[in-house]
């Protein structure tokens, strides 16, 4: 990382009083910014190696996160979305010692009986020390699976992603990059605050509406694009698709000044992706986990190549073994908390293929697969990208492995709920049907059960927003077995 602070000087001997970030709460020049991250370095430098970050997005958490970085600190990002019970694992996994929160969540942070620190974004110091080796990570993946696993990332794997994202999307100094996604992602970490400090570039941090995606909710992405015009951002699928329906709603496009908006995290539906560009959203494609330091391939400017997720970071090594994705190079994990060091090659448990010209396309995870009675065997996550093409449906989950068909979970949309509210069962068997017009018929859902948000999130279908496959097909076995009950329409073939 001491290139990066070497870069943040000379970017304020050239120019110290442009502004470098902003959030609804105020702004900092690039002059302002160092001077607060090398405060708080300073203040680190005999605090304990593992630091936990307990803050919205916003000039707090850049300011943390730089700080921790010049003093060559392990960092935990903490999100403010976890519950009380998923923060107090995290913190105590990792061996947390020192957690820096804001003044609005210092309060939750001291529950976790770990010294808390709230951090001052006023507070400017009068030297510039010395950058201090060792800056790493621990990033904690979703957990939809079982108890989140700590990933390791010691050994240089941020510096070497966010110099290769840098170049891969042609960033520069004059970019206006707007942050949208939760901090704890490390994608946009990386994107939002180590891309643009390293080239002088300025972002600015929608706050409240990060806090809002991180529960769930993403009205008003298209007002924070149309305010801020910003030259680039990054996005998950869902959150495309509701920028989608908010311009397509008001007959509105995009803000000229995009440039390159990426997205991943998921598959990106092909006709949400064409109607994004339709509006001018400049959509580009990629796939990652966090195993690898969060991107391992990406469309890049003027390369992209619709329905695939693009090229592998230069670099970077991406194979095919027996139909799953293999990656070696800089950006390895160095291995799970508590495990020992990594293997290399990495296999990513994802399935996929890639074309003659280097083009990977993502099928689906490998231990996903269904088998239904009959011997076909279906990646429900093709199935699943097919359905989230219509805005009607916000989120949905296939199930159906060792049975004759398949079925499907269903959490309607804002805008889809009073139409699955008075459809008849012939209605939404037909939504499935015209969604999945490009699957063989065998791989076309027959049954549907459909749940609110909040009944997904009580029945434990759901973790951090992603679904818990296992749990969703028990749920849906239980719900075929079980007399009828208004707990959730259900429609289930005879």
């Amino acid at each position: 990382m001491r290139q990066l602070f070497e870069s943040m000087r000379r970017h304020v001997s050239e120019a110290g009083e442009l502004i470098a970030v902003s959030d609804q709460h105020g702004q900092l020049s690039r002059r302002e910014l160092l001077a607060r991250v090398t405060s708080l370095a300073a203040d680190l430098k005999g605090q304990p190696r593992t630091v936990g970050i307990y803050a919205p997005n916003g000039l707090g958490w850049v300011i943390a996160q730089l700080a921790c970085a010049f003093a060559g600190k392990i960092v935990v990002p903490l999100p403010t979305f976890f519950s009380p019970a998923q923060l107090g694992h995290v913190v105590r996994d990792a061996s947390v010692e020192l957690v820096l929160a804001s003044e609005q969540t210092a309060p939750l942070a001291v529950q976790s009986g770990v010294p808390t620190n709230v951090i001052d974004i006023h507070r400017a110091g009068a030297g510039l020390p010395d950058a201090i080796d060792g800056f790493g990570q621990i990033i904690y993946t979703s957990g939809s699976t079982g108890q989140p696993k700590g990933v390791r990332h010691q050994s240089g794997q941020i510096a070497w992603s966010a110099a290769a994202l840098a170049s891969a999307t042609a960033a520069s100094a004059t970019d206006s990059y707007l942050s949208l996604l939760p901090l704890p992602l490390l994608l946009e970490t990386i994107c939002s605050i180590f891309i643009p400090a390293s080239l002088g570039a300025y972002v600015h941090f929608e706050t409240g509406l990060a806090e809002r995606i991180g529960r769930g909710s993403a009205t008003g992405i298209a007002k924070a694009f149309e305010i801020h015009r910003p030259t680039t951002s990054v996005l998950v699928p869902q959150l495309l698709k509701h920028w989608v329906g908010e311009l397509q709603s008001v007959g509105l496009a995009a803000p000229s000044s995009l440039r390159f908006v990426a997205v991943g995290g998921a598959p990106v539906p092909t006709q949400i992706a064409n109607a994004a560009w339709r509006l001018g959203i400049p959509v580009h494609e990629g796939y990652g986990l966090s195993e690898c330091c969060s991107v391992v391939t990406l469309n890049q400017p003027k390369e992209r190549r619709p329905g695939t997720v693009g090229e592998a970071l230069s670099g970077l090594s991406v194979s095919i073994d027996e139909g799953e994705i293999v990656v070696d190079g800089p950006s390895i994990t160095d291995g799970y908390l508590g495990q020992g060091p990594a293997k290399r090659p990495w296999r990513t448990g994802d399935l996929g293929e890639i074309d003659r010209d280097g083009f990977l396309t993502v099928h689906g995870r490998k231990d996903s697969l269904i088998v239904t009675s009959f011997g076909r065997n279906i990646s429900p996550e093709w199935i699943e990208t097919m359905l989230l093409a219509d805005p009607r449906i916000a989120l949905c989950t296939v199930a159906g492995h060792g049975e004759p068909y398949l079925t499907v979970l269903l959490i309607p949309s804002a805008q889809g709920a009073a139409w699955f509210a008075s459809a008849s069962r012939a209605d939404i068997l037909e939504l499935l049907s015209d969604c999945c017009s490009d699957a063989p018929e065998y791989a076309v859902p027959r049954a549907y059960v459909i749940v609110s948000f909040e009944q997904a999130l009580n029945h434990q279908l759901l973790s951090n927003g992603r679904p818990v496959r296992k749990n969703i097909a028990k749920f849906i076995l239980d719900r075929a077995a079980a007399p009828r009950t208004p707990l959730v329409p259900t429609s289930l073939p005879i």
